[in-house]
């Protein structure tokens, strides 16, 4: 074998070599993507329609946040949001419509003081997403129902609903595992009094 027939073997052993290890590189950056953001890479790619496409995408957004320098909530800021959420909560049972407006202007709040820029919601959501995969579907769920109340065709459950959403956001931003439940019946405390009222 002459050396010219052997310099080309070994040129294109190098070249397959390289993009092998180019196809494992962008594989393992895919399933770092995926699993940095779990259900929001799944939708990302059904809009895109293609895998090199949605990760360029995720690591725009990752690459975006990081720059942002987000920080966590003080223990006296969350302790106060902490009580802001529980007085929505509590208003819901009276006045379901103005809670909702109200949970969704709180979440806004709370992402300011972190950090996040409060620009156009499709922005708010790419962001929120890099750091809280889990949840910002909901945050989507919420701000289409929210959308919904505005025009006036949202029933009392979808309203219900938006704050479960909400809250599931809510909790993630200020770094609780769940917080209280929203309850749409109304108290049983009112409900006796209410029944003594009628008597």
């Amino acid at each position: 074998m002459n050396t010219q027939l052997m310099w080309i073997i070994a040129a294109v052993a190098v070249v397959a070599l390289v993009v092998v290890a180019l196809i494992v590189a962008r594989g393992r950056r895919s399933a770092q993507l995926r699993q940095r953001f779990g259900p929001e890479y799944e939708r990302t790619l059904r809009e895109t329609g293609d895998v090199r496409r949605t990760d360029a995408v995720l690591q725009a957004r990752a690459t975006r946040v990081e720059r942002l320098h987000i920080r966590p909530l003080s223990p006296e800021d969350a302790q106060r949001f902490t009580e802001r959420w529980r007085l929505v909560q509590a208003q819901f049972v009276d006045d379901p419509k103005a809670a909702v407006t109200e949970a969704d202007r709180l979440v806004g709040e709370v992402m300011h003081v972190r950090g996040y820029p409060v620009g156009e919601f499709e922005q708010r959501v790419e962001d929120i997403s890099v750091d809280h995969p889990d949840v910002v579907m909901n945050y989507r769920a919420a701000r289409t129902i929210a959308d919904a109340h505005a025009r006036g065709q949202a029933s009392t459950e979808d309203l219900r609903q938006a704050m479960v959403h909400y809250r599931a956001l809510y909790g993630d931003l200020l770094g609780q595992a769940r917080p209280e439940p929203i309850r749409a019946e109304v108290p049983a405390e009112r409900a006796v009094a209410a029944g003594r009222g009628r008597r």
